[in-house]
């Protein structure tokens, strides 16, 4: 199965990247050996090969959740650069209904 440039177009829209055309040529170029190789493996034969998401045996070694009293508020807030009733105030990162950096 070879990737077309339109589709690797289609998922760097969705992905919300852009490359100029030299780059779009390599990058499909780049994933039609991965898929090429992915299609290789899928030619071994596993029959009889049980199943395995886990090599090992997972035992849990989380301790009891025990409530503690937490730290005093104001000391925490000591060192933030700026707040407002209790919490740390940072700048927003949504305007207008659109994420922004």
């Amino acid at each position: 199965m070879a990737i077309t440039e339109e589709q690797v177009k289609h998922v760097a829209k969705l992905a919300k990247l852009s490359f100029a055309d030299e780059e779009l040529h390599e990058f499909t170029a780049q994933l039609d050996k991965i898929i090429e190789m992915v299609e290789t493996l899928e030619e071994v034969d596993t029959t009889g090969v049980p199943f395995t998401s886990h090599v090992v045996d997972s035992i849990n070694v989380l301790r009891e959740d025990h409530a503690a009293p937490g730290w005093d508020r104001k000391e925490l807030l000591r060192n933030v650069p700026e707040s407002e009733n209790g919490f740390i105030k940072v700048p927003a990162i949504l305007d207008n209904g659109e994420a922004g950096a």
